[in-house]
């Protein structure tokens, strides 16, 4: 099992190399989760995200999350072949936290260096945008 830390990676970068890795077999923790960035005008990308929220019916769907957490965990789910078996086992061997749990704390945690923050300005983290998408954090 490996466990990754999300702390300034670029949410897109982060989840496709993660998507990767579930494919060919890994178990895969992502911790602090609410830290992870997306870079662009941060307006843009609220807005992008309630428009996205608000699309379907509370019935039918589709399904958004607020939590930062749910978040790059659907993320992942979008670069995985979920019609098939593989992506539906591979999205199983995938759990996701905000923080570090007590379990893990004395673990070895990877740094991805293909998805770190490069960037100075021009970003917003997921526990933001989850502010402004209605969730409601510690």
């Amino acid at each position: 099992m490996k466990v990754i830390d999300a702390d300034n990676m670029v949410l897109g970068r982060l989840a496709s190399v993660v998507a990767k890795r579930l494919l060919e077999g890994e178990e895969i923790v992502i911790v602090n989760a609410e830290k992870a960035v997306i870079i662009g005008n941060k307006y843009y990308i609220i807005n992008k995200y309630i428009e996205r929220r608000n699309i379907g019916s509370v019935r039918k769907g589709p399904y958004y999350p607020k939590m930062p957490d749910r978040i790059l965990r659907r993320t992942v789910r979008g670069m995985l072949p979920m019609k098939k078996s593989s992506g539906r086992a591979a999205y199983k061997r995938l759990r996701v936290y905000m923080g570090i749990p007590k379990e893990f704390e004395n673990c070895d945690i990877e740094k991805i260096e293909e998805a770190k923050n490069n960037k100075l300005k021009g970003f917003i983290t997921l526990a933001e945008l989850s502010k402004h998408l209605g969730a409601k954090l510690r």
